[in-house]
């Protein structure tokens, strides 16, 4: 199913927390499937700001060209990518707290005008979703990536089969 390799990161993945890896790496296997290489990084928006301002402002030179942000609780993270960035956030609402996820879906989604964030859904899911996301972005200049993508969707059943044994946590 993999498109052409690269050698180059083009999606960005960071995460609030190591201990957000294992929903996050979700995302780096659909990325793989299709050959996109991406870059992996753990940063906080309360807890390492100005690391995390200055991984965002470096990603467009550093060749990515879509940035996905996992985090937890208050979630600003993704928030905070988007206010540095002028490359897409999507954002990956993770289920770390006592509220399940909750709290940091409505962190993730209610940005300002003008600072967008293109959230998906809570978990595991969601981090797929966003590689998916991310590589339909792609895709727009790319025309072996979506001829890849649509080879995929054509596999009959293969949706279904594959995501009936999990619940997206």
């Amino acid at each position: 199913m993999a498109a052409a390799r690269r050698s180059r990161p083009l999606v960005g993945i960071v995460m609030g927390s190591e201990s957000d890896r294992a929903t996050m790496e979700e995302a780096v296997r659909v990325l793989e499937e299709f050959g996109v290489p991406c870059e992996l990084a753990v940063r906080s928006a309360h807890r390492t700001p100005v690391a995390t301002a200055r991984w965002a402002k470096t990603a467009r030179a550093r060749g990515l060209k879509v940035l996905i942000a996992g985090a937890g609780g208050a979630a600003h993270l993704a928030g905070a990518l988007a206010a540095h960035s002028r490359l897409p956030v999507l954002g990956v609402p993770l289920a770390s707290s006592p509220l399940g996820g909750f709290d940091a879906l409505l962190a993730t989604v209610q940005m300002p005008p003008g600072v967008p964030v293109a959230t998906l859904g809570v978990g595991s899911w969601g981090a797929r979703n966003a590689a998916f996301l991310a590589l339909r972005i792609l895709a727009l200049g790319d025309a072996r990536l979506e001829q890849a993508l649509e080879r995929r969707a054509a596999e009959p059943g293969r949706a279904a089969s594959r995501e009936r044994g999990s619940r997206g946590r």
